[in-house]
C-alpha cells in the first residue's frame, strides 16, 4: 500500500496531466493559459476593473494591464468608463471573447466525454466520488 505521500505525489501528477489535457483544447490556440484565465474570469463573474483582474489571478497591474492590452487587440474584450468614476475603466467580454470562451468549454467537455466514455460505469462512479473530494480539497 502506499503511503500518503506517495498518494499525495501521484494524485499532483495525475492532476498535473489531465489539466494539461484539458487545456490544449481551446478554440483559439494564440491565447496563452494566462490569457485565457482573464476570459474565463470575466465570463463567470463579468466586467472588472484592472485592480480586480490583477487581484483575481494573483498578478501585478502592470502585468495585468499587458494582457489586457493584448487581449483588447484580439478584440476579446474592451474597456468602458466607468459611470460613477470616469478615472476607471471596466473590462468586459465582447461578444466575440464570450465565443471563444464558449466554444472552449465545449471543446473541452466533448474532449473529456470522449474520454469517459472508454472507462467502464465503475470507473465512472470513482471519479464523480473523486472530482467531489476534490473539489473539497480546492475550497480548503
Amino acid at each position: 500500500m502506499a503511503t500518503i505521500a506517495e498518494q499525495s505525489a501521484d494524485l499532483r501528477m495525475a492532476t498535473f496531466r489531465l489539466a494539461r489535457r484539458l487545456r490544449a483544447q481551446k478554440a483559439d490556440h494564440a491565447l496563452s493559459d494566462a490569457q485565457f484565465a482573464v476570459l474565463g474570469v470575466l465570463y463567470r463573474g463579468g466586467p472588472r476593473t484592472l485592480t480586480e483582474l490583477a487581484e483575481a489571478e494573483r498578478v501585478s497591474a502592470p502585468s495585468m494591464n499587458r494582457t489586457v492590452n493584448c487581449l483588447e487587440e484580439l478584440g476579446y474584450l474592451v474597456r468602458v468608463a466607468d459611470d460613477a468614476d470616469r478615472r476607471k475603466a471596466n473590462i468586459g467580454l465582447t461578444d466575440a471573447g464570450r465565443d471563444v470562451v464558449k466554444q472552449t468549454i465545449s471543446k473541452r467537455d466533448a474532449w473529456l466525454t470522449t474520454r469517459l466514455r472508454e472507462l467502464s460505469k465503475e470507473d465512472r462512479v470513482v471519479l464523480a466520488r473523486a472530482a467531489e473530494l476534490m473539489g473539497g480539497l480546492a475550497t480548503q
